[in-house]
């Protein structure tokens, strides 16, 4: 398995129904928008039977992060840095749902982050959970900020690890 970027031509994002309608329009109707103005890059993961059909997708860009929301050793240690990756959107379609292609699309989200970190540093990964999914991530290796739970960090450091043992 490996992801692909959004190709509008070509992936078929009409179709595509995680169950969430804000995550569904973002794909059929943002998605290629927002590429096209370098704000982000949405990654598919295609059907390998299905030409076009996409079994689930993720969002990335970069984003400031707020210091003061983390543990006092992480504001310390990064107290001239605010920049972070984000990813902004990360869905499955319920047709695929349950098996395992949400882990394989963070793990992959990561590891594109792990590579753009080495290029241009940033010492974080945040991530706004959709309700009721905090838990996935939490799963994944990631820590609720205190003050809002659905909104989640990874240091670099921690992914280097995790993905470099």
């Amino acid at each position: 398995m490996k992801t692909l970027l959004l190709d509008k031509q070509h992936h078929d994002r009409a179709n595509f129904d995680c169950g969430v309608d804000a995550l569904n329009n973002y794909l059929k109707m943002m998605a290629s928008q927002q590429s096209g103005k370098d704000n982000s890059r949405t990654f598919v993961l295609e059907d390998a039977e299905k030409t076009g059909v996409i079994i689930g997708y993720y969002t990335l860009t970069m984003t400031q992060a707020d210091l003061g929301r983390l543990p006092a050793r992480l504001q310390k240690k990064h107290q001239s840095n605010h920049s972070a990756g984000l990813i902004a959107r990360l869905a499955v379609d319920r047709r695929y749902a349950g098996k395992g292609y949400g882990e394989f699309l963070l793990v992959d989200a990561l590891v594109k982050l792990l590579q753009a970190s080495e290029v241009v540093a940033f010492p974080f990964v945040l991530v706004d959970a959709k309700a009721g999914v905090a838990r996935f991530y939490e799963k994944m290796g990631f820590t609720p900020f205190h003050d809002v739970p659905d909104s989640l960090f990874m240091t670099m450091a921690d992914i280097r690890r995790t993905l470099n043992p």
